[in-house]
C-alpha cells in the first residue's frame, strides 16, 4: 500500500518542508536562504527575539547525552510539572492505557493534547492509541538522529498553526543538505548492580546530487526494563497500611468477611508474608504493588528515513520521509480475582480447604466460616464459601507500533514573493497482545466450580449430567493448593489473550504565500497568506474478549482489562493571514488570524496580536494576546464504549463526601463505562504574554516573560459532579445496572432495598438520599458507613471547567571569553504564579500551585566550558517543593502517618525540594572522531519521599534512578 501511495505523491510533484532552517555558519548562505520561526509563517523578517521562544541546537541535543525526545526534553521547565510530559511509565497494561514506549510532550503542565506537535511546520499522525480520551502525538516515534533543532513556542499560536496550538507549539526541524556522514554509538546505565542499560546506534550521510541533496538517516535504539524492585528504598512500601486485601494466589487467599462467622477477613493457613493487621483489627495476607511496579517498560525502536530537495528550473522541490517501528512490553498489577457479575468475594467449594485438615481430620478454618449454597456458571448449587485474592502473573501486554511520514512539495517565487504547497501523509499504527496475567471470568469460574475441560472449554450440562464434548472433565482449580502442577495447569487452560489494533491518519494539502503586502511611506508591511485543507481518520479496536456490550450486562470476557472503542473520522479546513508591520524603528507589530472549519464541530476563528518596541538597542519589550482552541480528539468524539474506572474527590464535594465516604475527603476509584459526545465544544483558550529582554552586549541576554492563559471548556469526565446531580435528579439513579442508552449511578441491591422517611427509594424522584444512607445503615450494618455501589456506571464526557494559569519564565545566558575557550552560564527557570482550576462536581476553584505535582518553581542553571577541541558543562535540575497528596490516602494510612510525625499539625506535608546535579564532556580525538560522557544525577540523590503516589515517589517530576552515566563516540567521514 505505501508503495502505491509513494506513487501516487511524487506524481502529484507538491513536495513539502515549511523547514524552519538553523541559519547557515556563513554570511553568505545566511543572506540566500530565507526562513521562518516558529510562531510566523514569513519567511526573511527575524520575529524571533519577539517571542518567548527555546531552540534546542543540534549541539544542545549531543551534548545533552540524551537516547530519545522524551529524555531530551526532561530539562525543559516549561515542560514541567502538573499534567506534564509523560512517559509510560505513568500507565499500564491494560486496554485502555497509553501504549508502552510511548512519551508524549507538555507545555506548562496543561496535558500532552494542549501542545501541538510538528515536524517541519507540518502535523504529525497522533497515535492511535489515547492516553485516556486524549490523543497525543508519540514524540519517541520522532528519530533523534534526523533533528537538526527543537523550536519551543510556549504561548497560544492557533492564530497561525490552528487546532490545538493551547499551550504553545514544539517544532521538530529535520536536518537537510548535510554533506559527508556521520556514525554514533552510545551506551548508559546506572551504576547500581540491575541492568537497566540503553544501547543505540544512528547514522546521517549525505551528499549533493546535481542541483540538490540527498540525506538519509537510520537509528537503532534499545532500552532494559527498570522494576522498582531494583532499587532498595522502593522495593517495600513507604506505610505499611498501604496495602491490598487482595494477596496473590501463590500467597494463599484471604477468606472473604461476609463468609467469616466474626464479620472478619482472616487469611489462610500459609501466607508467605508477615500479616497486617487491618483499621478493623483483622490480621490478613496482603498485597502491595512495589513489588510488580514496572518505572520503565523495555523498548526498542529501528527508524530510518530520507530528506531530498533538488532545483526544478526555477523550483525548488522538496521531500522528506521517515518510518519508524518500535515494540515494548507493558505491566500492570496482577488482576483481582471478583465474582462473575464482577461484584468482590468469589465463591469456592468447601472441599478446597481440606489441604488445611490435620491428622485427625479436623479444620479449625473450616469451622470458622459459613458454608452456604451457591450457583455455578451452569446452574448447579454447590456449598462452599467466599475468598479474597488476585491472580499470580502482573497484567503483560506486547505493543508493536509503526510510524509512517511522508511530505513532498514545491516552492518557488511568483514576482517578489515566496510561496509554497504540499502534501502530506502521516500514519501511526500500533498492535499489543496481552501474553500473561490475563484470564476469562467464565472459564475461571467454570474452573472454580469443576466444570472446565481438560480442552480449555467450559463443560456442558445436559438433564443435569455436567459432560465435555471434547476432552475429559477436570477436577476443580483450587485456589488454596500452592506449588500443585495439576492445579496449575487447569489455571493455565483459563487465560486469554486479548488484542488491540488502532491506526491514526492524516493527508493534508496546504498553500501559502510570503512577502511584501505594500509600503506605506518608510514601512514595508510584510505578509503571508495561506490555505490548509486536512483529514484526520482514527480507529481503536479491540478484540471481542476485551469489550463490554449491554446484552452481557457489560460484562468483559476477562477480568481486569477493559476496552476502548472508538471510530472516527474529520475534515478540516483552514485560512489564515498574517501580517508583519514596522510601525517605525523601535516599534514592530505582528497580525494574524485564522479561520477553521470542521465538518463534525463547527467553525471558530483566532486572532493574534504582538507588539515589540526597542527604545534603545539593547533593551527590547514585547507583549502579545491570541486566542487559541483545541477541537474535540476523534477519541473523544468518537469513542463509542470505554470500560475504564473513574475516580470522585470526595474532598471536592461535602455532600458527596457525606454520602459516599463517610464524610472523609479520600478519593475512590470505581468500575466505570464511558461514553463519546458528539456534541463537545471546542476547548478555547485566551493567552496573554509580557516580556522585557535585555542584550547589553553579544555576551549577556537577560529575558523575563509573564504569561497567562485562560483555559475554558476543558474536556472530561466528572464522576464527582455526576454523583453531586445524581443527590436531586432522580434521572441519574439506577438500581443494579444502567438501563442500555441511559447514563448515571449503580446503586447496589441493599441499599435499593430500603426507603427515605417518605416512603421512597433511591431512584424515585424526590428521594432523600442522607435519609435512605440512614436507613440503609439501620438495616444492614454495612461494613461502611457510605451508599453501596454497584458497578458499571455510565458518564459521558463533557466540558467540566477552566483552568487560570499565570507565570513567569526568566532566562539569563551570559559568556566570558578567555584565549583558552569560552565560559557560559545559563539560567532558565519558571515560577508558577497561578494554577487555578474548579473542582470536579463543584463551583469552587481550587488553587494547585504548591500541591501535590505542581511546583511553585522549576529551573537548570549550567556552567559550560568550550574549548577548541573539548568541552564540559556542569548542570542543576532544581524542582521546588509541594505538598503531598494527603487528602487522596485513606483514613488508615492517614493515621501511619500521624503516628510516625510526619504530619504537620493541619495533617499536612511537604514533599522536599529536589535538585539534581549532572555533568557532561566531551573531546574531539581528531577531525573524525568525537568522544562524549554524561553523569546525571551525580551525588545519587534520591527522589523526595512522597506518600501521596502509590510507587513512594513522584515519577513525574522526580525519577529513581540514581547516578547514570552514558557513554557516545562519533565518526564523521
Amino acid at each position: 500500500m505505501y508503495n502505491k501511495l509513494t506513487l501516487a505523491i511524487f506524481a502529484a510533484l507538491s513536495v513539502s518542508a515549511h523547514a524552519a532552517e538553523q541559519p547557515a555558519k556563513n554570511s553568505e548562505a545566511e543572506s540566500v536562504e530565507r526562513i521562518e520561526i516558529t510562531g510566523s509563517r514569513i519567511k526573511g523578517v527575524d520575529l524571533e527575539g519577539t517571542q518567548p521562544i527555546t531552540i534546542l541546537s543540534a549541539e544542545d541535543i549531543e551534548r545533552s547525552g540524551a537516547s530519545s525526545i522524551y529524555e531530551l526534553l526532561q530539562d525543559i521547565p516549561q515542560l514541567k510539572g502538573g499534567a506534564g510530559t509523560f512517559s509510560t511509565s505513568e500507565s499500564g497494561s491494560t486496554s485502555t492505557s497509553t501504549p508502552a514506549g510511548q512519551a508524549a510532550a507538555s507545555l506548562r503542565g496543561m496535558g500532552p493534547s494542549a501542545t501541538l506537535t510538528l515536524i517541519n511546520g507540518r502535523r504529525v499522525a497522533p497515535s492511535s492509541f489515547a492516553a485516556g480520551t486524549q490523543n497525543f502525538v508519540d514524540v519517541n516515534s520522532i528519530p533523534l538522529a534526523a533533528i537538526e533543532r527543537v523550536e519551543i513556542l510556549a504561548t497560544g499560536a492557533s492564530a497561525i498553526y490552528g487546532a490545538d496550538a493551547v499551550a504553545g507549539v514544539i517544532n521538530y526541524i529535520l536536518k537537510k543538505d548535510f554533506d559527508g556522514g556521520e556514525f554514533e554509538v552510545s551506551y548508559g546505565d546506572s551504576f547500581e548492580d540491575s541492568d537497566e542499560s540503553k544501547k543505540q546506534i544512528n547514522l546521517i550521510w549525505g551528499t549533493q546530487i546535481g542541483d540538490g541533496n540527498l540525506t538519509v538517516f537510520a537509528d537503532y535504539y534499545d532500552r532494559n526494563q527498570f522494576n522498582a524492585s531494583d532499587r532498595d528504598y522502593l522495593a517495600s512500601p513507604n506505610l505499611v497500611n498501604s496495602y491490598s486485601y487482595l494477596p496473590k494466589l501463590e500467597n494463599t487467599p484471604n477468606i472473604y468477611y461476609y463468609s467469616s462467622r466474626d464479620g472478619n477477613e482472616q487469611p489462610a493457613p500459609g501466607c508467605l508474608t508477615e500479616l497486617v493487621t487491618t483499621e478493623y483489627g483483622e490480621q490478613i495476607c496482603a498485597y502491595y504493588g512495589n513489588q510488580d511496579d514496572v518505572l520503565r517498560a523495555p523498548f526498542e525502536s529501528m527508524s530510518g528515513g530520507f530528506m531530498f530537495n533538488q532545483a526544478v528550473g526555477d523550483l525548488v522541490w522538496n521531500t522528506e520521509m521517515f518510518y519508524s517501528k518500535t515494540k515494548s512490553t507493558a505491566y500492570s498489577t496482577p488482576a483481582a480475582i471478583n465474582q462473575l457479575d464482577d461484584s468482590e468475594g468469589p465463591w469456592v467449594k468447601e472441599d478446597a480447604l481440606f489441604i488445611y485438615d490435620d491428622a485427625n481430620g479436623n479444620n479449625p478454618l473450616l469451622d470458622s466460616l459459613y458454608i452456604d449454597p451457591f450457583d455455578t456458571l451452569l446452574g448447579q448449587e454447590q456449598w462452599g464459601f467466599q475468598f479474597d485474592a488476585r491472580f499470580n502473573d502482573p497484567r503483560t501486554v506486547e505493543v508493536e507500533s509503526e510510524n509512517m511520514r511522508f511530505v513532498t512539495s514545491l516552492e518557488g517565487q511568483l514576482a517578489d514573493w515566496d510561496w509554497e504547497t504540499g502534501i502530506m501523509f502521516s500514519e501511526s499504527r500500533s498492535d499489543q497482545v496481552a501474553v500473561k496475567g490475563v484470564y476469562n471470568r467464565y472459564k475461571f469460574h467454570a474452573a472454580l466450580a469443576g466444570e472446565l475441560c481438560s480442552d480449555g472449554t467450559i463443560a456442558q450440562q445436559n438433564n443435569g449430567d455436567i459432560s465435555c464434548g471434547a476432552g475429559s472433565l477436570l477436577d476443580f482449580y483450587n485456589p488454596f493448593l500452592v506449588g500443585d502442577s495439576t492445579n496449575d495447569a487447569t489455571l493455565a487452560l483459563t487465560q486469554e489473550t486479548p488484542t488491540r489494533n488502532g491506526k491514526s491518519r492524516v493527508y493534508g494539502w496546504d498553500f501559502t504565500i510570503s512577502g511584501e503586502l505594500v509600503t506605506i511611506g518608510d514601512m514595508d508591511i510584510q505578509s503571508s497568506f495561506g490555505l490548509e485543507a486536512r483529514k484526520e481518520e482514527l480507529s481503536d479496536i479491540p478484540s471481542t474478549n476485551a469489550v463490554a456490550n449491554a446484552d452481557n450486562e457489560y460484562l468483559v470476557d476477562v477480568f481486569g482489562y477493559g476496552s476502548s472503542i472508538a471510530e472516527a473520522e474529520r475534515s478540516q479546513f483552514g485560512a489564515f493571514a498574517e501580517l508583519y508591520v514596522p510601525v517605525s524603528d523601535k516599534i514592530e507589530m505582528q497580525l494574524a488570524g485564522r479561520y477553521d472549519h470542521f465538518d463534525d464541530f463547527g467553525s471558530t476563528f483566532n486572532p493574534k496580536v504582538s507588539i515589540s518596541y526597542r527604545p534603545v538597542d539593547s533593551v527590547m519589550l514585547r507583549a502579545a494576546w491570541a486566542t487559541s482552541f483545541r477541537a474535540p480528539s476523534l477519541t473523544q468524539a468518537g469513542v463509542k464504549l470505554r470500560t475504564t474506572t473513574s475516580t470522585f474527590d470526595c474532598g471536592a464535594n461535602q455532600a458527596v463526601a457525606d454520602l459516599y465516604c463517610e464524610g472523609d475527603g479520600t478519593q475512590v476509584t470505581v468500575n466505570s463505562l464511558e461514553l463519546g459526545n458528539s456534541a463537545l465544544n471546542a476547548e478555547e483558550s485566551e493567552s496573554l504574554s509580557l516580556g522585557f529582554a535585555w542584550s547589553p552586549s553579544r555576551d549577556t541576554t537577560i529575558t523575563l516573560d509573564y504569561w497567562q492563559f485562560n483555559y475554558d471548556d476543558v474536556i472530561d469526565t466528572n464522576m464527582t459532579g455526576v454523583l453531586a446531580r445524581a443527590i436531586t435528579d432522580e434521572s441519574l439513579r439506577h438500581c443494579g445496572l444502567v438501563p442500555n442508552g441511559e447514563m448515571g449511578i449503580s446503586y447496589g441491591e441493599d441499599v435499593c432495598s430500603v426507603t427515605d422517611n417518605s416512603g421512597l427509594y433511591i431512584d424515585q424522584a424526590g428521594a432523600n438520599l442522607d435519609e435512605i444512607l440512614a436507613s440503609y445503615i439501620n438495616e444492614y450494618d454495612p461494613r461502611s458507613y457510605s451508599l453501596e455501589l454497584y458497578r458499571d456506571h455510565v458518564i459521558q464526557l463533557e466540558n467540566t471547567g477552566s483552568q487560570d494559569i499565570r507565570g513567569l519564565d526568566i532566562k539569563i545566558d551570559q559568556r566570558f571569553r578567555f584565549d583558552a575557550g569560552d565560559l557560559t552560564l545559563k539560567l532558565d527557570a519558571t515560577h508558577y504564579l497561578d494554577y487555578d482550576r474548579n473542582k470536579p462536581g463543584s463551583d469552587d476553584i481550587e488553587q494547585l500551585v504548591g500541591t501535590f505535582r505542581y511546583p511553585e518553581n522549576v529551573g537548570r542553571f549550567s556552567i559550560s566550558f568550550d574549548a577548541e577541541r573539548y568541552y564540559i558543562s556542569l548542570g542543576a535540575n532544581y524542582t521546588d517543593s509541594y505538598q503531598d497528596d494527603i487528602e487522596g490516602l485513606r483514613g488508615r494510612e492517614i493515621d501511619e502517618l500521624i503516628e510516625l510525625g510526619e504530619l504537620d499539625d493541619n495533617e499536612q506535608r511537604d514533599v522536599k525540594s529536589w535538585t539534581v546535579v549532572d555533568l557532561s564532556a566531551g573531546y574531539e580525538v581528531s577531525d573524525s572522531v568525537m568522544i562524549r560522557a554524561s553523569i546525571d544525577n551525580l551525588f545519587d540523590k534520591k527522589p523526595p519521599s512522597v506518600y501521596g503516589s502509590s510507587r513512594g515517589f513522584d515519577s513525574i517530576n522526580h525519577d529513581a534512578y540514581g547516578t547514570t552515566y552514558n557513554l557516545g563516540v562519533t565518526y564523521r567521514f
